[in-house]
């Protein structure tokens, strides 16, 4: 079993003699291959470069591996030359100088090194280095480096990011990436995700969308600046553009497409399903700095015989197709708004009230024409988290959610907030 250092980095090996158990010299390292492994990926050759050729060393055959020593079990004789398998991964030739994003820290950022460990008998990478000393040590200029930061008391910080909070962004190695890590990218917050995206070059962005659901890639899309995911629907293929904006909550799915030309619009809502499509359609024509351009038109309604238990049900069933469920809204049977309940009237009454005794009657709302400022005085001045939006027969037509007026009057403000996520 081969034998390391407990710490060991890349370039601190690179290039080192490569000896047999007689201590006769076969080479110098030249780079490592390496393989998914169930927690970290896990090196299954070196490469070693002598006599003007690369041969493959097993790592099973690899009896230690320090910065000073790398050595092989046996007389390292007849080795096979190394032959480039499809998928190999090379961690000189492919990970080095690559960018990636710190899914923790929802950065982009540049390998400088790679640290290496032992773990269950396989040399591992354990932690990317995307800092200051990482750059100076593959210089070869880290002690030096080191002596003059302590002439002014400031030492060179280690910046190490571990493997498993790292999301590789060039396409020939995104494969190894850990399902741990494509798992957190996905949990990271679209607007982290946008900072992502905004951040890395345009040939990069799809390898990231492809990484997640096109529910959560809707959602960063939508939190990006207008012009840029403009750019970014146009360059992917439109059938998966059409999938998804069709995961996109409606209003923010017309957000993307009105801000796109006519024409690619129009090539999308053909390729939805008609249920989407009219949707969205709906939403589209009405003018956006309008209380219809600003509303969702997915809401949560209920008839007002139900019991609480009845219409927490309805709540519960209809959740994960709605955005805001904090309201559930009594409709009478022209689709005109009667009463509203929020979820907490459901859970404070006992389980057989009837809805019509305890709902809040006359229901403040909006007109599909009004403007934002009147849906902000409402929603300011009775602190709505939501507010109904009529048509002109009366009927409700959607909701403006609290966060979508705040979003249209302060937009400069959130903008600032993101970027010192």
């Amino acid at each position: 079993m081969a034998r390391t250092k407990s710490e060991i980095f890349l370039s601190t090996v690179l290039g080192r003699p490569v000896i047999n158990a007689q201590g006769r010299e076969i080479g110098k390292l030249l780079d490592l291959v390496m393989v998914p492994g169930e927690h970290f990926p896990a090196v299954s050759h070196i490469l070693v470069e002598g006599d003007h050729r690369v041969v493959s060393v097993p790592w099973p055959r690899v009896n230690l591996f320090n910065r000073f020593v790398i050595s092989l079990a046996g007389p390292g004789q007849n080795l096979p030359l190394y032959r480039q398998q499809e998928g190999d991964i090379l961690l000189k030739r492919d990970i080095l100088d690559r960018q990636i994003v710190d899914v923790n820290g929802a950065k982009v950022l540049r390998v400088n090194d790679l640290k290496l460990g032992t773990f269950q008998g396989k040399l591992c990478v354990f932690f990317v280095d995307v800092g200051l000393r990482g750059l100076l040590r593959r210089m070869g200029l880290e002690h030096w480096a080191e002596k003059a930061a302590s002439l002014f008391h400031r030492p060179i910080s280690d910046h190490h990011i571990n493997w498993k909070y790292v999301q590789l962004l060039e396409s020939n190695v995104f494969r190894l990436t850990l399902t741990v890590a494509r798992d957190q990218l996905k949990e990271i917050h679209p607007a982290d995700l946008a900072l992502i995206i905004s951040n890395i070059p345009s040939n990069r962005v799809e390898t990231v969308l492809n990484s997640l659901d096109n529910e959560t890639a809707g959602e960063a899309i939508h939190e990006l600046e207008p012009e840029l995911r403009t750019r970014i629907i146009n360059q992917l293929e439109a059938s998966q553009a059409c999938s998804i904006i069709a995961e996109m909550n409606p209003d923010e799915a017309a957000d993307v497409m009105g801000d796109l030309p006519e024409d690619k619009a129009q090539e999308l809502l053909g390729l939805m399903g008609d249920e989407d499509a009219d949707r969205i359609q709906e939403l589209l024509e009405h003018e956006e700095d309008t209380a219809g351009g600003l509303m969702n038109s997915q809401f949560i309604s209920i008839k007002k015989e139900l019991t609480a238990a009845q219409a927490l049900e309805v709540a519960r069933q209809n959740a994960p197709e709605v955005e805001t469920i904090y309201y559930l809204y009594v409709l009478d049977q022209h689709e005109r708004p009667e009463g509203v309940v929020s979820l907490k009237d459901l859970l404070v009454n006992p389980a057989e009230a009837v809805v019509a005794g305890f709902m809040s009657s006359g229901v403040k709302s909006v007109q599909v024409d009004s403007t934002p400022d009147d849906v902000l005085e409402i929603v300011a001045k009775y602190n709505f988290i939501a507010l109904p939006v009529l048509d002109k027969e009366g009927k409700m037509a959607g909701i403006v959610a609290v966060d979508d007026v705040l979003e249209l009057f302060i937009p400069a403000a959130l903008r600032r907030k993101r970027h010192r996520l």
